[in-house]
């Protein structure tokens, strides 16, 4: 079980798949629901870093298409229509709550050449003094290697690496790891907590998400190894309802608890 009180850092990372709707649309209520609650905790004392998926999806209905682009410049045009209405949106709905956003559009590079690396997390702890909520998202428009291998729930994990955070919160479409998928099979078994990531759990993993993301739970099982090799623990759950964040830092059982790494 997750305790709040010993919660004082918390980087949530929400998908595609949880901010939009089928039509690719933006999920307006469930995007201000997720604001009202991340907010409603950084007015409690905890400091919030939100990582962010949805920038080509978001695009991608935006603009009108039927689908989302093959080609990399289609999705790179996507990202910078789909970028801005994000942060529009974010900012609309957390400023109705007080509170201000700094956006941080980053890249491999900036997590793996030290000097970029150090800049960045000088950035984060400059936003946190100044009691602004960092959201971050992949910088897709230029980041083509990115587009085509990355996914945001690794993102979420250095940056939960970076700014010493104390747990990590992936939302996402589906309730936790399942002893199998739980989409064909009815006696699927959602796990609860992971002591250890090994073989084994990441055969329960199965393939990629949906049409609207890039990720699945093995890009899940990824971030979690990243934080545990990190001494922070993971919690993957579903974001369909963002007050269920407080029920899990209340102490309730929710989703899958991914164990750090502790030291000896």
């Amino acid at each position: 079980m997750v305790n709040k009180k010993e919660i004082k850092r918390l980087v949530v990372k929400v998908g595609t798949s949880t901010l939009t709707y089928d039509t690719g649309k933006i999920n307006i209520r469930r995007m201000s629901m997720l604001a009202r609650v991340l907010s409603d905790l950084k007015n409690a004392g905890m400091e919030i870093v939100l990582v962010t998926s949805g920038a080509i999806g978001v695009g991608v209905g935006k603009l009108g298409l039927a689908e989302r682009p093959k080609d990399t410049p289609g999705r790179q045009a996507a990202a910078t229509v789909g970028q801005c209405e994000l942060m529009f949106l974010y900012d609309k709905f957390f400023g109705e709550y007080g509170n201000t956003i700094g956006q941080l559009l980053v890249t491999r590079d900036d997590f793996e050449d030290e000097e970029r690396q150090s800049n960045l997390r000088n950035a984060f702890m400059k936003l946190f003094e100044y009691g602004a909520i960092p959201v971050v998202n992949e910088n897709d428009a230029v980041a083509v290697e990115e587009i085509v291998f990355g996914d945001n729930d690794s993102l979420s994990a250095h940056c939960a690496k970076i700014t010493d955070a104390d747990l990590l919160i992936i939302l996402t479409d589906i309730d936790g790891l399942f002893s199998a998928n739980p989409r064909e099979d009815e006696n699927a078994v959602l796990i609860h907590t992971v002591e250890e990531l090994n073989d084994e759990i990441y055969a329960l993993a199965g393939g990629t998400g949906t049409n609207r993301g890039t990720g699945g739970m093995i890009t899940k099982l990824h971030a979690a190894d990243i934080a545990a090799n990190a001494g922070i623990d993971t919690v993957v759950m579903n974001g369909s309802d963002p007050e269920d964040i407080y029920k899990l830092l209340d102490g309730r059982q929710l989703g899958t608890l991914f164990k750090a790494k502790r030291g000896n």
